[in-house]
């Protein structure tokens, strides 16, 4: 059963090119950042409840007690994926973005230093290894050819990214670990469900206070906003069920295959050709995911 966090890091991956490909619509709809990105978590809300409810119900199973420490890893996790998100969003308001971009893809590290720090989880001088192979083959990726122009603001908000992602990494890990069932599905289900709750709770908040308005026009997005409930709650659950099973930062490293599928997404679909160099780049990410799987197992 160790293996089974494989499966879900790539699907949550997969599942998470096509959220961003289906988000242009949201855009569409002359949505703000903020209601872009609380409309995710909305219209995700009813359908993770939904599919709880089913799988306990079915099951005839009951849910387990969730204790302080849940609620403060599940805080800690979900309002770090809030602040990552503005901050990447922040980051395509600039005019020179790529070191922000590139920056940010240091989660994977940044995710292996605070998963140490906080729960004393490491990848092994081995797995480390195949994480800054993985960096390489993002480094190539990312159209700078190596050569990133520091700028003072898209560094920042690229690492802050990058850091606010790795503690939202971290503190779902932590917060999985504390629900009090083995069940493989249960435990990552009732994690998100929760955390799903809290987020929107924040969100709601911060709208009403500083952009009434912009809960309205969120509602009257329903259309494109399902479109996105239903790619966010399917990413969300599959990165919670590999959280549930692995550390943070290796499931971050796996999931960098993302990159590869946004990029077969955008040949296929928007007929983008790929230049040799990302050719070299995407080979290098493939034999870092598999040599990361095997030093992991």
């Amino acid at each position: 059963m160790d293996w089974l966090w494989i499966p879900f890091a790539l699907a949550a991956a997969l599942i998470q090119a096509m959220r961003f490909m289906v988000q242009k619509q949201m855009a569409q709809a002359g949505l703000t950042a903020t209601g872009a990105t609380w409309a995710r978590f909305l219209y995700s809300l009813p359908m993770i409840w939904l599919a709880l409810w089913a799988m306990v119900s079915l099951r005839g199973m009951s849910l387990p007690e969730l204790g302080e420490r849940f609620w403060l890893w599940a805080a800690i996790g979900g309002s770090s994926q809030i602040l990552a998100t503005v901050f990447t969003v922040m980051l395509f308001a600039r005019r020179n973005f790529a070191v922000g971009i590139t920056l940010r893809k240091s989660e994977v590290l940044l995710t292996a230093a605070v998963g140490w720090a906080l729960l004393g989880e490491t990848p092994g001088w081995a797995g480390l290894a195949a994480m800054v192979l993985g960096m390489v083959a993002i480094l190539m990726l990312s159209g700078t050819g190596g050569k990133l122009r520091l700028d003072g603001p898209s560094a920042a908000l690229g690492l802050g990214a990058g850091l606010f992602f790795a503690f939202s990494g971290v503190g779902y890990r932590a917060a999985t670990l504390e629900v009090g069932t083995s069940d493989i599905l249960l435990r990552p289900a009732l994690a998100l469900g929760c955390v799903v709750i809290l987020q929107n709770l924040l969100m709601l908040a911060w709208l009403l206070a500083r952009d009434r308005g912009e809960i309205f026009r969120v509602l009257a997005a329903w259309r494109p906003g399902l479109a996105v409930g239903i790619t966010s709650f399917g990413g969300s659950f599959c990165w919670f069920a590999a959280f549930a099973l692995q550390s943070a930062a290796i499931v971050f490293a796996v999931g960098q295959v993302e990159v590869l599928f946004s990029m077969i997404i955008g040949a296929r679909v928007f007929s983008e050709r790929l230049a040799p160099r990302e050719f070299a780049g995407i080979a290098l990410l493939i034999a870092s995911v598999i040599a990361l799987v095997a030093v992991t197992g």
